[in-house]
């Protein structure tokens, strides 16, 4: 079974802000309760697998593409110009 993309919690932040979307529409939009989100983007949890496919999904929906570790370190940017 393939493993869940594990995103840091800065790395969900910085897609919100991508998308310019509130934390209660990543909840909303990945069926994901609000207080789950605002804990996992304080480090305040280690989410199941299938929380993590649920946001990686939404923000892929929207257009995110996340970065791994390269170097860099992990990000995210957008794989079109235009997004919903």
């Amino acid at each position: 079974m393939k493993r869940a993309i594990r995103l840091t919690a800065a790395q969900i932040r910085a897609a919100r802000a991508l998308l310019n979307w509130s934390r209660d529409t990543l909840a909303l939009k990945c069926g994901v309760s609000l207080r789950t989100i605002v804990m996992i983007e304080a480090d305040e949890a280690n989410p199941r697998d299938a929380t993590m496919d649920r946001i990686v999904a939404s923000f892929t929906k929207a257009g995110v593409k996340f970065i791994k570790q390269n170097g860099g370190g992990p990000g995210v940017r957008f794989t079109r110009v235009s997004h919903p």
